[in-house]
Formats: C-alpha cells, structure tokens, sequence
C-alpha cells in the first residue's frame, strides 16, 4: 500500500503559474511511483476567510466546506505545498487553508515545491516552517525551489531544467525516509 501524499496548490490569483507548476510536480510525483497523489487547488477549494466559530482543536466544526477540508487532511500521510513567494512571505489563502484544522495536520510531514524571482520562493518556505512545526509537523530540509520561474513558463506548460527534476527526486526520497521513520517502517512507502 503506498502512502497518500496530498499536494495543495497555494496560489488562488487569476493567471497563477501555481496551476502549471502544480501540474508539473504531480507528473513527477505519478512517474516517481511511490505515492498515491492527490491535488487540492486552493482557488478551486475557496475556502472562505475562518468563518467556523469554535477553535479547530475542538474539531467542531459547523460548516460542511471545513468537514471536507478536514476529511481531505486527515486522510493525507504527507503533504506538498506548491507555492509562491508574496513579499518574502507565503499566501494568504495558505495560511487560510492551514488555520482551518489542527489536529489533522499533526505529524505528517510536509515538503515544498516553492517558486518566485530570485530567491525561488524559499524566503516563504522559511516563514512558514515555524507555522507548521507549531502544529506538529514535520518540514522536510530538501525542497524543490524554482528561482525565475517565469522562463520556463510557455503557454500554461512549466518545463524546467534537469536540476528541478534532481530535486524533485531528491525531496521526495526524504519525504520516503521521513514517512517510514514516522511509521516506524519502509514498507509502507515502497
């Protein structure tokens, strides 16, 4: 049985290259075989702004989108975020989408596909690790960073150098290693 990594597309602006970087990694992670993957776009998921009154560690929750939202997480082993880089920062709509829950999010790991100018999103990625280990996660050190992604962006197709592709196979090999410590066995993920 292989483990049931969730990827979640973290941007929810119109003409995002979220979309096509999200579908670039999934193709990735489908070829790579060692996962059964799911994909939640945030755009398509719209949750609104916390609108649930009670807070999540109560898991009381009074609203069917959060229900499913939740239902989603706790049915993920792992997550990948693909997200970009807003002023050094990550998404709102991420932040939105994690505050929903809390129980769900404990120890899964999580690793992340980032993407912006320069910096290749990793100024947001370490903004939100202390976010995540705060809910008991696990953020993975290997990460796939996509510095000036627009250049490999043509017609809604990303196609990235061979170096994304290494890191890719890279990050999830250590999202393996960290699922069969977690669950305390290999055989799981293999």
């Amino acid at each position: 049985m292989s483990a049931r990594l969730q990827v979640i597309i973290a941007s929810t602006r119109p003409g995002r290259a979220g979309e096509p970087i999200g579908r670039w990694f999934v193709e990735r992670c489908r070829q790579d075989g060692r996962f059964t993957v799911d994909v939640t776009d945030l755009a398509e998921l719209a949750l609104p702004m916390m609108d649930e009154p009670h807070s999540p560690r109560l898991r009381r929750y009074l609203h069917d989108h959060t229900r499913q939202w939740s239902k989603t997480v706790d049915g993920a082993d792992a997550f990948v975020f693909v997200m970009p880089e807003y002023n050094h920062g990550f998404s709102a709509a991420l932040k939105n989408a994690i505050d929903y829950l809390y129980e769900e999010w404990a120890y899964k790991p999580v690793g992340f596909v980032s993407y912006g100018g320069i910096s290749g999103g990793m100024r947001a990625v370490q903004l939100l690790k202390p976010v995540l280990s705060c809910l008991r996660m696990i953020p993975l050190a290997d990460q796939v960073a996509l510095a000036n992604f627009a250049q490999h962006l043509n017609g809604g197709i990303f196609n990235p150098d061979e170096a994304a592709a290494i890191a890719c196979s890279t990050m999830l090999a250590e999202l393996c290693r960290t699922l069969g410590v977690i669950g305390g066995s290999t055989a799981r993920v293999a």
